[in-house]
Protein backbone atom coordinates (compact mmCIF):
# COMPACT_ATOMS: atom_id res chain seq x y z
CA UNK A 1 0.00 0.00 0.00
CA UNK A 2 0.92 3.36 -0.78
CA UNK A 3 1.02 5.60 2.61
CA UNK A 4 -0.76 8.73 2.09
CA UNK A 5 -0.42 9.37 5.61
CA UNK A 6 1.18 12.97 4.17
CA UNK A 7 -2.56 13.92 3.56
CA UNK A 8 -3.24 14.01 7.14
CA UNK A 9 -1.87 17.02 7.55
CA UNK A 10 -4.51 18.74 5.14
CA UNK A 11 -7.66 18.28 7.31
CA UNK A 12 -7.51 20.16 10.53
CA UNK A 13 -10.17 18.40 12.84
CA UNK A 14 -7.70 15.70 13.04
CA UNK A 15 -5.33 17.54 14.46
CA UNK A 16 -7.33 17.11 17.76
CA UNK A 17 -7.52 14.94 21.01
CA UNK A 18 -10.39 13.06 22.41
CA UNK A 19 -10.02 12.91 26.09
CA UNK A 20 -6.84 12.05 26.47
CA UNK A 21 -6.22 9.85 23.35
CA UNK A 22 -5.80 11.49 19.48
CA UNK A 23 -8.55 10.96 17.43
CA UNK A 24 -8.83 7.83 15.34
CA UNK A 25 -11.81 9.20 12.68
CA UNK A 26 -13.06 5.69 11.17
CA UNK A 27 -16.55 6.75 10.57
CA UNK A 28 -16.00 8.29 6.98
CA UNK A 29 -18.71 5.77 5.11
CA UNK A 30 -21.17 8.42 7.23
CA UNK A 31 -19.09 11.62 6.63
CA UNK A 32 -15.46 12.63 5.47
CA UNK A 33 -13.43 15.25 6.90
CA UNK A 34 -13.03 18.26 5.04
CA UNK A 35 -9.56 19.67 3.45
CA UNK A 36 -8.03 22.82 4.23
CA UNK A 37 -8.52 23.74 0.63
CA UNK A 38 -12.53 23.26 0.50
CA UNK A 39 -12.62 25.07 3.91
CA UNK A 40 -10.78 27.88 1.91
CA UNK A 41 -12.58 27.89 -0.85
CA UNK A 42 -15.96 27.97 1.16
CA UNK A 43 -14.20 31.33 2.89
CA UNK A 44 -13.12 32.85 -0.38
CA UNK A 45 -16.55 32.91 -1.28
CA UNK A 46 -18.36 34.35 1.16
CA UNK A 47 -15.61 36.52 2.07
CA UNK A 48 -15.10 38.04 -1.46
CA UNK A 49 -18.19 36.83 -4.23
CA UNK A 50 -21.29 36.35 -1.67
CA UNK A 51 -24.36 36.90 -3.96
CA UNK A 52 -27.47 35.20 -5.34
CA UNK A 53 -26.91 33.73 -8.85
CA UNK A 54 -28.00 33.82 -12.49
CA UNK A 55 -30.07 37.02 -11.86
CA UNK A 56 -27.98 39.70 -10.94
CA UNK A 57 -26.24 41.67 -13.50
CA UNK A 58 -23.64 43.56 -10.80
CA UNK A 59 -19.89 42.31 -10.49
CA UNK A 60 -20.37 39.85 -7.00
CA UNK A 61 -23.45 38.02 -8.42
CA UNK A 62 -21.73 37.53 -11.89
CA UNK A 63 -18.88 36.25 -10.09
CA UNK A 64 -20.77 34.11 -7.73
CA UNK A 65 -22.39 32.76 -11.12
CA UNK A 66 -18.94 31.71 -12.89
CA UNK A 67 -18.37 29.89 -9.24
CA UNK A 68 -21.45 27.95 -9.44
CA UNK A 69 -21.49 27.03 -13.63
CA UNK A 70 -17.63 26.27 -13.15
CA UNK A 71 -18.54 24.00 -10.83
CA UNK A 72 -21.00 21.91 -12.39
CA UNK A 73 -18.74 22.04 -15.85
CA UNK A 74 -15.97 20.38 -12.89
CA UNK A 75 -18.97 18.00 -11.42
CA UNK A 76 -19.30 16.80 -15.40
CA UNK A 77 -16.11 16.49 -16.00
CA UNK A 78 -15.03 14.11 -12.72
CA UNK A 79 -17.82 11.79 -13.72
CA UNK A 80 -16.32 12.11 -17.43
CA UNK A 81 -20.52 13.75 -18.39
CA UNK A 82 -21.32 14.45 -22.28
CA UNK A 83 -22.81 17.65 -21.21
CA UNK A 84 -23.08 19.80 -18.25
CA UNK A 85 -26.21 20.31 -18.62
CA UNK A 86 -26.67 16.65 -17.04
CA UNK A 87 -25.61 17.33 -13.32
CA UNK A 88 -28.19 19.00 -11.42
CA UNK A 89 -27.17 20.26 -7.98
CA UNK A 90 -29.09 18.50 -4.70
CA UNK A 91 -29.17 18.68 -1.25
CA UNK A 92 -27.22 14.91 -1.30
CA UNK A 93 -27.77 11.26 -2.76
CA UNK A 94 -31.16 11.46 -0.56
CA UNK A 95 -32.48 14.23 -2.64
CA UNK A 96 -31.23 13.42 -6.21
CA UNK A 97 -32.86 9.55 -5.74
CA UNK A 98 -36.13 11.54 -4.65
CA UNK A 99 -35.84 13.99 -7.65
CA UNK A 100 -36.06 10.90 -10.13
CA UNK A 101 -38.69 9.05 -8.31
CA UNK A 102 -41.05 11.58 -8.16
CA UNK A 103 -40.44 13.20 -11.70
CA UNK A 104 -39.36 10.87 -13.50
CA UNK A 105 -41.26 8.08 -11.26
CA UNK A 106 -44.92 10.02 -11.38
CA UNK A 107 -44.84 10.94 -15.12
CA UNK A 108 -43.83 7.35 -16.14
CA UNK A 109 -44.79 4.54 -13.66
CA UNK A 110 -48.14 2.89 -13.98
CA UNK A 111 -50.08 -0.20 -12.60
CA UNK A 112 -47.78 -3.46 -14.11
CA UNK A 113 -44.86 -1.51 -13.95
CA UNK A 114 -41.43 -2.70 -11.61
CA UNK A 115 -39.18 -1.20 -9.91
CA UNK A 116 -36.15 -3.27 -9.40
CA UNK A 117 -34.32 -2.79 -6.35
CA UNK A 118 -31.40 -4.81 -4.25
CA UNK A 119 -31.77 -6.01 -0.81
CA UNK A 120 -28.69 -4.41 0.26
CA UNK A 121 -30.19 -0.61 -0.58
CA UNK A 122 -29.66 1.89 1.70
CA UNK A 123 -32.99 3.66 3.14
CA UNK A 124 -32.52 6.40 0.66
CA UNK A 125 -32.66 4.86 -2.32
CA UNK A 126 -35.43 2.25 -1.00
CA UNK A 127 -38.02 4.38 0.35
CA UNK A 128 -38.33 6.73 -2.34
CA UNK A 129 -39.45 4.03 -4.50
CA UNK A 130 -42.04 2.21 -2.27
CA UNK A 131 -43.66 6.16 -2.09
CA UNK A 132 -44.27 6.24 -5.92
CA UNK A 133 -45.23 2.60 -5.77
CA UNK A 134 -48.00 3.36 -3.97
CA UNK A 135 -48.95 6.18 -5.74
CA UNK A 136 -48.56 5.09 -9.24
CA UNK A 137 -49.36 1.12 -8.69
CA UNK A 138 -46.16 0.10 -9.49
CA UNK A 139 -44.54 -2.82 -7.71
CA UNK A 140 -41.58 -3.82 -6.49
CA UNK A 141 -38.76 -6.64 -6.54
CA UNK A 142 -35.36 -7.63 -5.04
CA UNK A 143 -32.62 -8.90 -6.25
CA UNK A 144 -31.16 -11.25 -3.28
CA UNK A 145 -28.18 -10.79 -1.32
CA UNK A 146 -26.37 -14.29 -1.13
CA UNK A 147 -25.77 -16.00 2.27
CA UNK A 148 -22.40 -15.50 3.95
CA UNK A 149 -20.99 -18.61 2.07
CA UNK A 150 -21.09 -15.80 -1.38
CA UNK A 151 -19.67 -13.53 0.80
CA UNK A 152 -23.01 -11.47 0.47
CA UNK A 153 -22.99 -10.72 -2.43
CA UNK A 154 -25.92 -9.98 -4.97
CA UNK A 155 -27.79 -13.52 -6.41
CA UNK A 156 -26.45 -12.39 -9.93
CA UNK A 157 -28.23 -15.96 -10.96
CA UNK A 158 -31.16 -14.65 -9.69
CA UNK A 159 -31.22 -11.63 -11.69
CA UNK A 160 -32.21 -13.12 -15.30
CA UNK A 161 -35.61 -13.77 -13.54
CA UNK A 162 -36.13 -10.87 -11.99
CA UNK A 163 -35.44 -8.33 -14.97
CA UNK A 164 -38.45 -9.12 -17.29
CA UNK A 165 -39.72 -6.66 -19.57
CA UNK A 166 -41.67 -5.20 -17.00
CA UNK A 167 -39.07 -3.92 -14.99
CA UNK A 168 -38.95 -0.16 -16.07
CA UNK A 169 -36.18 0.73 -13.44
CA UNK A 170 -33.05 -1.04 -11.82
CA UNK A 171 -31.96 1.11 -8.86
CA UNK A 172 -28.93 -0.36 -7.49
CA UNK A 173 -25.73 0.79 -4.55
CA UNK A 174 -22.26 0.69 -6.24
CA UNK A 175 -20.95 -0.14 -2.42
CA UNK A 176 -22.95 -1.36 0.19
CA UNK A 177 -23.04 1.10 3.44
CA UNK A 178 -23.04 -1.83 5.21
CA UNK A 179 -21.10 -5.09 3.39
CA UNK A 180 -18.77 -3.13 1.89
CA UNK A 181 -19.57 -5.26 -1.81
CA UNK A 182 -18.73 -3.85 -4.85
CA UNK A 183 -21.25 -4.66 -7.14
CA UNK A 184 -20.32 -4.80 -10.75
CA UNK A 185 -22.20 -1.69 -12.04
CA UNK A 186 -21.25 -1.91 -15.73
CA UNK A 187 -22.74 -5.46 -16.15
CA UNK A 188 -26.02 -4.46 -14.16
CA UNK A 189 -26.55 -1.44 -16.53
CA UNK A 190 -26.06 -4.06 -19.69
CA UNK A 191 -28.00 -6.41 -17.94
CA UNK A 192 -31.03 -4.06 -17.53
CA UNK A 193 -30.72 -1.96 -20.72
CA UNK A 194 -31.46 -5.50 -22.88
CA UNK A 195 -34.56 -5.51 -21.66
CA UNK A 196 -35.56 -1.60 -21.95
CA UNK A 197 -34.92 -0.64 -17.97
CA UNK A 198 -32.93 2.17 -16.75
CA UNK A 199 -30.97 2.58 -14.53
CA UNK A 200 -30.08 4.51 -11.33
CA UNK A 201 -26.91 4.34 -9.39
CA UNK A 202 -26.50 5.30 -5.74
CA UNK A 203 -22.78 6.01 -5.89
CA UNK A 204 -22.38 7.53 -2.04
CA UNK A 205 -19.74 5.03 -0.82
CA UNK A 206 -17.74 5.22 -4.08
CA UNK A 207 -17.53 8.69 -5.59
CA UNK A 208 -14.83 9.69 -3.56
CA UNK A 209 -12.90 6.56 -3.52
CA UNK A 210 -12.63 5.55 -7.01
CA UNK A 211 -12.67 6.70 -10.45
CA UNK A 212 -16.57 6.90 -12.29
CA UNK A 213 -17.13 6.83 -15.81
CA UNK A 214 -21.01 7.29 -16.78
CA UNK A 215 -20.55 7.01 -19.84
CA UNK A 216 -18.28 4.05 -19.38
CA UNK A 217 -21.06 2.36 -16.67
CA UNK A 218 -23.52 3.34 -19.03
CA UNK A 219 -25.98 4.09 -16.48
CA UNK A 220 -29.26 6.53 -16.85
CA UNK A 221 -28.95 8.30 -13.40
CA UNK A 222 -26.42 8.53 -10.85
CA UNK A 223 -26.85 9.87 -7.38
CA UNK A 224 -23.77 11.17 -4.54
CA UNK A 225 -23.43 13.46 -2.11
CA UNK A 226 -20.33 15.90 -1.41
CA UNK A 227 -20.01 15.37 2.18
CA UNK A 228 -18.34 11.56 1.68
CA UNK A 229 -16.12 12.94 -0.59
CA UNK A 230 -14.00 15.89 1.24
CA UNK A 231 -16.94 18.65 0.25
CA UNK A 232 -19.04 20.33 2.71
CA UNK A 233 -22.65 19.12 3.75
CA UNK A 234 -25.45 20.07 1.80
CA UNK A 235 -24.42 19.51 -1.92
CA UNK A 236 -25.06 16.78 -3.79
CA UNK A 237 -25.64 15.66 -7.32
CA UNK A 238 -28.17 14.36 -9.75
CA UNK A 239 -26.52 13.03 -12.99
CA UNK A 240 -29.05 12.36 -15.83
CA UNK A 241 -29.19 11.51 -19.57
CA UNK A 242 -29.96 14.56 -21.19
CA UNK A 243 -32.84 13.71 -22.98
CA UNK A 244 -34.34 12.12 -20.13
CA UNK A 245 -33.70 15.07 -17.97
CA UNK A 246 -35.32 17.36 -20.53
CA UNK A 247 -38.40 15.27 -20.88
CA UNK A 248 -39.24 15.24 -17.24
CA UNK A 249 -41.55 17.34 -15.57
CA UNK A 250 -40.01 19.58 -12.76
CA UNK A 251 -40.69 18.40 -8.84
CA UNK A 252 -40.62 22.03 -7.24
CA UNK A 253 -41.65 25.23 -8.51
CA UNK A 254 -40.20 28.78 -7.98
CA UNK A 255 -37.70 30.74 -9.18
CA UNK A 256 -35.02 30.12 -11.32
CA UNK A 257 -36.24 27.56 -13.05
CA UNK A 258 -38.95 29.00 -15.41
CA UNK A 259 -39.16 31.04 -18.94
CA UNK A 260 -42.12 32.60 -18.20
CA UNK A 261 -44.82 32.82 -15.94
CA UNK A 262 -48.23 33.90 -16.14
CA UNK A 263 -51.24 34.12 -13.56
CA UNK A 264 -52.52 30.25 -14.87
CA UNK A 265 -49.71 28.86 -16.51
CA UNK A 266 -46.04 28.37 -16.82
CA UNK A 267 -43.39 27.57 -19.12
CA UNK A 268 -39.96 26.32 -17.68
CA UNK A 269 -36.15 26.27 -18.89
CA UNK A 270 -34.62 22.80 -19.86
CA UNK A 271 -31.96 20.86 -17.83
CA UNK A 272 -30.42 21.66 -15.22
CA UNK A 273 -32.44 24.57 -14.07
CA UNK A 274 -36.26 23.20 -14.09
CA UNK A 275 -34.73 21.37 -11.73
CA UNK A 276 -32.96 23.75 -9.35
CA UNK A 277 -35.71 25.73 -8.12
CA UNK A 278 -35.18 28.96 -5.65
CA UNK A 279 -31.39 29.67 -4.39
CA UNK A 280 -29.00 26.76 -4.86
CA UNK A 281 -26.40 26.32 -2.29
CA UNK A 282 -23.62 28.12 -4.39
CA UNK A 283 -20.98 28.04 -1.36
CA UNK A 284 -21.59 24.12 -1.28
CA UNK A 285 -20.67 23.71 -5.26
CA UNK A 286 -17.82 25.78 -4.93
CA UNK A 287 -16.67 23.72 -2.07
CA UNK A 288 -17.26 20.70 -4.11
CA UNK A 289 -15.55 21.86 -7.17
CA UNK A 290 -12.39 21.99 -4.58
CA UNK A 291 -12.82 18.93 -3.27
CA UNK A 292 -12.53 16.88 -6.59
CA UNK A 293 -9.45 19.56 -7.20
CA UNK A 294 -8.03 17.84 -3.79
CA UNK A 295 -8.70 14.53 -4.66
CA UNK A 296 -8.08 14.27 -8.44
CA UNK A 297 -4.56 16.23 -7.76
CA UNK A 298 -3.75 13.10 -5.23
CA UNK A 299 -5.47 10.29 -7.84
CA UNK A 300 -8.61 8.40 -7.79
CA UNK A 301 -6.99 5.08 -8.37
CA UNK A 302 -4.21 5.72 -5.51
CA UNK A 303 -7.14 6.32 -2.82
CA UNK A 304 -8.86 3.11 -4.03
CA UNK A 305 -5.67 1.30 -3.45
CA UNK A 306 -5.23 2.94 -0.26
CA UNK A 307 -8.76 2.37 0.92
CA UNK A 308 -9.40 -1.16 0.15
CA UNK A 309 -5.73 -2.25 1.48
CA UNK A 310 -6.81 -0.57 5.14
CA UNK A 311 -9.87 -2.54 5.24
CA UNK A 312 -8.18 -5.72 4.20
CA UNK A 313 -6.02 -5.21 6.99
CA UNK A 314 -8.84 -4.60 9.30
CA UNK A 315 -10.78 -7.47 8.17
CA UNK A 316 -7.52 -10.00 8.81
CA UNK A 317 -6.91 -8.37 12.23
CA UNK A 318 -10.86 -8.38 13.13
CA UNK A 319 -10.45 -12.05 12.02
CA UNK A 320 -8.11 -12.88 14.65
CA UNK A 321 -11.10 -11.27 17.99
CA UNK A 322 -13.10 -13.66 19.41
CA UNK A 323 -16.73 -14.16 19.26
CA UNK A 324 -17.09 -11.66 15.90
CA UNK A 325 -19.06 -11.67 12.95
CA UNK A 326 -17.67 -10.02 10.13
CA UNK A 327 -20.08 -8.73 7.45
CA UNK A 328 -19.03 -8.51 3.42
CA UNK A 329 -16.22 -9.95 1.36
CA UNK A 330 -12.81 -12.15 2.18
CA UNK A 331 -11.36 -10.51 -1.27
CA UNK A 332 -9.57 -7.05 -1.30
CA UNK A 333 -10.97 -6.72 -4.66
CA UNK A 334 -14.78 -7.06 -4.05
CA UNK A 335 -14.57 -4.67 -1.04
CA UNK A 336 -14.64 -0.84 -0.32
CA UNK A 337 -13.05 0.89 1.83
CA UNK A 338 -15.52 -0.28 5.44
CA UNK A 339 -15.84 -3.34 6.95
CA UNK A 340 -18.71 -3.62 9.48
CA UNK A 341 -18.87 -6.87 12.34
CA UNK A 342 -20.89 -7.60 15.37
CA UNK A 343 -20.15 -9.29 18.39
CA UNK A 344 -21.74 -12.14 19.78
CA UNK A 345 -21.71 -10.92 23.31
CA UNK A 346 -21.57 -6.66 23.06
CA UNK A 347 -24.14 -4.84 21.59
CA UNK A 348 -22.70 -2.49 18.83
CA UNK A 349 -23.96 0.48 20.54
CA UNK A 350 -21.35 -0.31 23.74
CA UNK A 351 -18.77 -1.04 21.68
CA UNK A 352 -18.89 2.91 19.61
CA UNK A 353 -19.49 4.23 22.81
CA UNK A 354 -16.10 2.30 24.56
CA UNK A 355 -14.18 2.81 21.61
CA UNK A 356 -15.07 7.02 21.66
CA UNK A 357 -13.22 6.76 25.09
CA UNK A 358 -10.01 6.03 23.46
CA UNK A 359 -10.06 8.51 20.75
CA UNK A 360 -11.62 5.87 17.67
CA UNK A 361 -14.60 6.91 16.30
CA UNK A 362 -16.71 4.32 14.86
CA UNK A 363 -20.33 3.71 13.27
CA UNK A 364 -22.62 1.51 15.05
CA UNK A 365 -26.52 0.56 14.77
CA UNK A 366 -28.05 -0.55 11.48
CA UNK A 367 -26.56 1.77 9.04
CA UNK A 368 -29.99 2.50 7.08
CA UNK A 369 -30.18 -1.44 6.41
CA UNK A 370 -33.34 -2.36 8.32
CA UNK A 371 -34.45 -4.57 5.71
CA UNK A 372 -30.91 -6.24 5.58
CA UNK A 373 -30.30 -6.23 9.48
CA UNK A 374 -33.58 -8.21 9.72
CA UNK A 375 -32.46 -10.75 6.50
CA UNK A 376 -28.88 -11.33 8.34
CA UNK A 377 -30.77 -11.94 11.93
CA UNK A 378 -28.64 -8.60 13.08
CA UNK A 379 -30.08 -5.20 14.75
CA UNK A 380 -26.88 -3.65 14.54
CA UNK A 381 -23.22 -4.17 13.37
CA UNK A 382 -20.15 -1.75 13.98
CA UNK A 383 -18.63 -0.16 10.92
CA UNK A 384 -14.97 1.27 10.67
CA UNK A 385 -15.04 3.11 7.61
CA UNK A 386 -11.58 4.77 5.55
CA UNK A 387 -10.30 6.93 3.74
CA UNK A 388 -7.06 8.58 2.44
CA UNK A 389 -5.92 10.05 6.21
CA UNK A 390 -5.91 6.84 7.70
CA UNK A 391 -3.24 5.09 8.53
CA UNK A 392 -2.46 0.93 9.28
CA UNK A 393 -1.31 2.67 13.09
CA UNK A 394 -4.93 3.45 13.21
CA UNK A 395 -6.15 -0.30 12.38
CA UNK A 396 -4.02 -1.49 15.08
CA UNK A 397 -5.21 1.07 17.87
CA UNK A 398 -9.01 0.24 16.43
CA UNK A 399 -7.59 -3.81 17.33
CA UNK A 400 -6.83 -2.48 20.68
CA UNK A 401 -9.49 -0.50 21.93
CA UNK A 402 -11.61 -4.07 20.77
CA UNK A 403 -9.39 -6.12 22.79
CA UNK A 404 -10.34 -3.89 25.96
CA UNK A 405 -13.68 -3.70 25.08
CA UNK A 406 -13.63 -7.38 25.24
CA UNK A 407 -11.93 -7.94 28.43
CA UNK A 408 -14.55 -5.07 29.80
CA UNK A 409 -17.42 -7.62 28.82
CA UNK A 410 -15.68 -10.79 29.93
CA UNK A 411 -15.67 -11.91 26.35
Amino acid sequence: MTSLAHTRADFPALNQNVGAHPLVYLDNAATSQKPRAVIDAISRYYERDNSNVHRGLHALSMRSTDGYEAARKRTAQFINAADPAEIIFTRGTTESVNLVAQSWGAANLRAGDVILLTEMEHHSNLVPWQQIAQRTGATLRYVPVAGENAQHGLDLDALDKLLTPEVKLFAFTHISNTLGVINPVAELCARAKKVGALTLVDAAQSIGHEPLDVRALDCDFLAFSGHKMCGPTGIGVLYGRRALLDAMPPWQGGGGMITSVEYFNTTYKPSPERYEAGTPDVSGAIGLHAAMDYLDAIGRPLIAGHDNSLAAQARAALAELPGIRILGPEQNSKRGGLVSFAFNEVHAHDVVTFADQDGVALRGGHHCNQPLMRKLGLSSTTRASFYIYNTPEEIDALIKSLHKILKFFGS
